[in-house]
């Protein structure tokens, strides 16, 4: 694969980092003109992913965040968000539509909307290690549409 850009952020797992992290996705995506419609979907998967660190990852306590950012092959975007908390134990239980580890309160949707508005979602996790979640989404541009 060929990299033309990319940044890679950390971030303490506060809920004010999400406001953060989402910014700074689609400030990185505007290097591809992306439609409005393209940039909405990509910030709600970042926020999605950044949300899933500070609820599950980290419920008790403070931890870090990476955010890594490329763009690959001049116009596939690829986020990847990691952290270092309790991991999941079941990725694939886990990324079924309304389960969920964190309470009443939450709709156990974060993988299926991450999934719908990204291209590709990938979901790597160790118990008691952390885990990463990498999206793309190709910002192709389309004849006679834009």
């Amino acid at each position: 694969m060929n990299y033309s850009n990319y940044i890679k952020l950390e971030f303490p797992s506060k809920s004010s980092n999400e406001a953060f992290a989402r910014s700074a996705a689609a400030a990185f995506a505007s290097q591809l003109d992306p439609t409005l419609d393209e940039l909405g979907d990509i910030k709600t998967a970042v926020s999605e992913a950044v949300t899933n660190c500070i609820v599950h990852a980290y419920p008790d306590e403070l931890g870090r965040i990476s955010m890594r950012m490329r763009i690959i092959d001049t116009d596939v975007l690829e986020f990847s968000v990691k952290d270092w908390g309790r991991g999941i134990e079941n990725v694939a239980q886990a990324m079924e539509p309304l389960y969920t580890t964190g309470g009443e309160d939450r709709g156990g949707m974060g993988f299926t909307i991450m999934g719908s508005f990204m291209d590709t979602l990938r979901v790597r996790s160790s118990p008691g290690k952390g885990t990463t979640v990498t999206m793309r989404r190709c910002i192709c541009k389309r004849v006679g549409i834009r």
